[in-house]
């Protein structure tokens, strides 16, 4: 792909920040971020991502680093976030290398709950400043009124904005039980990531090769953000909202990998927090057809194990 089309800051800032200019482009995705990979003239293949700076970035760009100095399967960050006007800009390896894992099953729930008991416990090792505000879909403790947070056009790995008439009086309703469950709850918050999907993992055979999208660190209770993955390990696209067994299993094996069983508010929190994430994504117009009957078959089992 060419060059020409690049944002005129960017050959500035990568011959100030990376030593070189870009000579070619090799991949170029506009969703929440811009994300280009770039090869340079020195020869050398990176990633620049660049994001509306909402103060979250150096938080989320100085966990990743930590993440790859500890071994963690990730993209090394080859700059810090950097402010160039309203962005926030940052390079990182370019890893194009592993397959996304499909599917739904149980099977594949325990394979990515272990890796994301892994990811979790490697976190609570890294200090970094709260990386807030959380991302919209895990901003459940918004203060905006009403059951949204408030948002500007798309906020997540899929483009489109909010439809209006996606969601029934009832599915509204389930979204604001869940989130009432949420906010009752007493635990405290840790550093996670909140848009484990299967998009943003990559895999050779059994083995991950690479955990991507470090832009959604997230700073909300343990229990949530393990329940939220529960309900979106499987997205490879549009998100989806995994069926209930898969969802337990991926709890279930979360929980034995981390060596402590999680008590009932932990459990009820769990389950809420992936509804309300489900419901998030269907208000915004994501998901489809599909999505949205899986919410609503499912719905009224979740909110009971969430105690809502």
């Amino acid at each position: 792909m060419p060059t020409t089309d690049l944002p005129d800051w960017l050959p500035r800032w990568c011959a100030d920040q990376l030593g070189s200019t870009p000579d070619g482009v090799l991949l170029r995705v506009h969703q929440v971020s811009t994300v280009l990979g770039l090869r340079l003239r020195d020869g050398t293949d990176v990633v620049v991502k660049a994001r509306p700076d909402d103060g979250r970035a150096a938080s989320c760009v100085a966990a990743q680093a930590r993440m790859s100095e500890r071994g963690f399967p990730c993209a090394r960050p080859l700059t810090p976030a950097t402010r160039v006007g309203s962005l926030a800009v940052h390079a990182e390896e370019f890893r194009p290398d592993g397959e996304i894992l499909h599917g739904t099953s149980p099977e594949i729930a325990v394979r990515c709950a272990r890796l994301f008991a892994w990811l979790m416990a490697e976190l609570a090792d890294v200090t970094v400043p709260p990386p807030l505000p959380n991302p919209p879909w895990v901003r459940w403790d918004h203060t905006d009124g009403g059951v949204w947070p408030a948002t500007d056009g798309p906020t997540h790995d899929q483009p489109g904005g909010r439809a209006d008439g996606a969601l029934r009086a009832s599915d509204v309703d389930a979204a604001e039980r869940a989130r009432r469950r949420l906010l009752a709850a007493d635990l405290p918050s840790v550093l996670g990531h909140a848009d484990f999907e299967a998009q943003n993992l990559r895999w050779v055979g059994r083995q991950v090769r690479t955990v991507h999208d470090w832009d959604s660190l997230a700073w909300q209770p343990e229990a949530a953000l393990v329940g939220a993955a529960s309900g979106a390990f499987a997205s490879d696209g549009p998100p989806v909202l995994a069926p209930i067994e898969s969802s337990e299993a991926f709890l279930a094996a979360y929980q034995d990998a981390r060596g402590r069983p999680f008590g009932s508010q932990e459990q009820e929190v769990a389950w809420a927090a992936g509804l309300w994430m489900a419901a998030y994504n269907l208000q915004e117009g994501l998901g489809g057809v599909a999505s949205r009957d899986a919410f609503r078959v499912q719905a009224a089992e979740r909110l009971r194990r969430a105690g809502a």
